[in-house]
């Protein structure tokens, strides 16, 4: 199942929320619940994407957090079937304070906040707004330091470099999976990670989201370094790595010494998509983090 949420963010901008999976009851069983979020429901776990992402890649790990949690994935603006404002805010104060509404709105606070990448900048940036709306924090993949001024223009570079519109799915599989100058050796589920992030048009198969957008959404963050904000998170947090991903083994370890409760982890055999690289060892990652909150 897949049910969807309707929220209301920042400057009154649309988002789709979803569930994938039926949280359980007091009872020990599953199903919709009045009491989801609130005093004596289950804990509540909001799932956030990074950058091009949607709710949906989060299905495979929101379905077994539901066994235990209410968990719920977030379309943030611009993304999946969330509102794509051609003149909205895509500054990082208009995501944090998305993710805000969204938990009050949800009733999912205080939540453990997991994210991907932009999501997790996201993440840890409102655990130091809103202590009181966050018990725990799962970074996925994500730096703290500046990009710089070079990473936007290659990412421009990128986007034009899209043959778009694709003609089928397998033509998207293929070229993220194998022909993008980006991928350094086949991997079939960079491949259909893209191709959950397109939609058939009259011309081919597009993405779902505008570029322009991204690199706006983007530029908010990559010129600036995020230790500061990281610094003040006073909940647990494990920081999550890919051993082949963009967060440096170096760099993830000095981020868990500045956090004041971090941990850190690492997946073998994955990319920056650790989620969707490595499903099963994401999951051996995580978990024990989330049983600790748990029992904590």
């Amino acid at each position: 199942m897949a049910r969807r949420i309707d929220v209301t963010g920042a400057g009154g901008v649309r988002l789709a929320a979803w569930e994938f999976g039926d949280p359980p009851k007091p009872d020990g069983t599953h199903g919709p619940d009045p009491q989801d979020g609130r005093h004596g429901g289950p804990p509540g776990v909001l799932l956030l994407h990074g950058l091009m992402g949607r709710a949906s890649h989060w299905a495979p790990t929101a379905r077994w957090l539901s066994a235990r949690h209410r968990a719920v994935a977030l379309d943030q603006r611009g993304h999946g079937r969330s509102d794509k404002p051609p003149r909205g805010a895509y500054t990082r104060e208009a995501y944090v304070e998305d993710v805000e509404a969204a938990l009050e709105q949800l009733g999912l606070g205080p939540a453990v906040l997991i994210g991907h990448a932009m999501g997790a900048l996201t993440a840890w940036q409102l655990a130091a707004k809103r202590p009181d709306l966050v018990r725990g924090l799962v970074i996925c993949d994500m730096r703290a330091s500046a990009l710089g001024a070079a990473s936007q223009r290659v990412w421009d570079e990128w986007f034009r470099a899209w043959p778009v519109p694709f003609a089928t799915l397998a033509d998207v599989r293929k070229w993220f999976g194998e022909d993008d100058p980006w991928v350094e050796r086949p991997n079939p589920a960079r491949g259909e990670f893209y191709a959950e992030v397109m939609a058939e048009s009259p011309d081919g198969w597009r993405p779902v989201f505008e570029p322009d957008q991204m690199l706006r959404s983007r530029e908010t963050w990559v010129y600036d370094a995020h230790w500061e904000e990281l610094a003040q998170v006073r909940c647990p947090t494990l920081v999550v790595r890919g051993l082949d991903g963009e967060l440096g083994r170096a760099e993830a370890q000095e981020m868990v010494r500045v956090l004041p409760r971090g941990q850190y982890a690492e997946v073998a055999d994955a990319g920056h998509l650790v989620h969707y690289d490595q499903p099963e060892a994401w999951r051996a990652a995580i978990e024990p983090f989330l049983d600790t909150l748990r029992e904590g």
